[in-house]
């Protein structure tokens, strides 16, 4: 399990709790994406919840985890956006951002701030800036709210500059990323690709597009955690193990509950 208890308040680290839900810590900002502590993800009707459920624990629990500075939301998809966590994480101490037309889900009055992006506009919450881009998804938590938006982030503080891919197919809109300056790292989805390979990456696609940013790490996750799809729960890191052969050390972990460190630098 990760040990956020004793990262330093210099340089970058990161635990995987599982799926999508990392905790970042940046010269001393903590940062949660895509909080998911639940045990099944799905349409809640009073104490019962439908949907899937966890394969594996999280790495963390509620109470484990370091109130975040920052809280970062890629889309509604109840895999990423899980009520009963965010109503947990509420404080007047932690900042969020989200997507277009999604903050109706929150109770905003319960964060220090909420700000909605759409591709292309920034947020500076804490020392970061945050700067929502294209990916290829779609936002709709229902069936009819077609209107919501879905975001991939890059974050950008006085040392470091990370990507969170949150959920996306195979685009483009990845080399925009690098025109700014070098990457440290990606964090990026590659699981949920079968049949389901219009809206989620091949793990041999993130890391072709995790390159295209010029991360020099790759943190994949989105895998090992739901089973959403019909590949085998360890396909994915094994094919992207495999991608990785001639450059092993890029992959920056392989297993919920594994850290990343980066030291310090200018």
């Amino acid at each position: 399990m990760p040990h956020p208890e004793v990262w330093p308040d210099t340089g970058l680290h990161a635990g995987w709790i599982g799926h999508s839900t990392v905790l970042l810590k940046i010269d001393g900002v903590t940062i949660l994406t895509d909080p998911v502590f639940s045990q099944r993800i799905g349409v809640t009707l009073g104490p019962v919840t439908i949907g899937p459920r966890r394969l594996v624990a999280p790495a963390l629990t509620l109470k484990q985890t370091p109130r975040p500075d920052l809280i970062l939301l890629s889309h509604a998809h109840m895999d990423h956006f899980d009520i009963p966590s965010l109503r947990g994480l509420e404080s007047s101490k932690t900042g969020l951002v989200t997507a277009t037309k999604t903050s109706d889900l929150l109770r905003p009055r319960r964060y220090r701030e909420v700000k909605e992006l759409r591709w292309n506009e920034t947020a500076e919450i804490g020392g970061v800036t945050v700067r929502a881009f294209e990916v290829r998804h779609w936002g709709a938590r229902m069936q009819t709210d077609t209107y919501r938006g879905y975001n991939g982030y890059l974050i950008e503080t006085p040392r470091y500059r990370l990507i969170f891919g949150g959920d996306t197919a195979e685009t483009d809109s990845f080399k925009a990323l690098r025109r700014a300056g070098p990457v440290d790292l990606a964090i990026m989805p590659i699981g949920a690709y079968n049949p389901w390979i219009r809206v989620h990456c091949t793990p041999e696609q993130a890391l072709r597009m995790a390159d295209d940013a010029g991360a020099k790490f790759v943190l994949p996750v989105h895998h090992q955690t739901f089973e959403l799809s019909r590949e085998p729960v360890t396909e994915p890191i094994g094919r992207m193990k495999a991608a990785l052969a001639d450059a092993p050390e890029r992959l920056g972990w392989q297993a919920i509950g594994q850290e990343f460190h980066l030291p310090a630098h200018d």
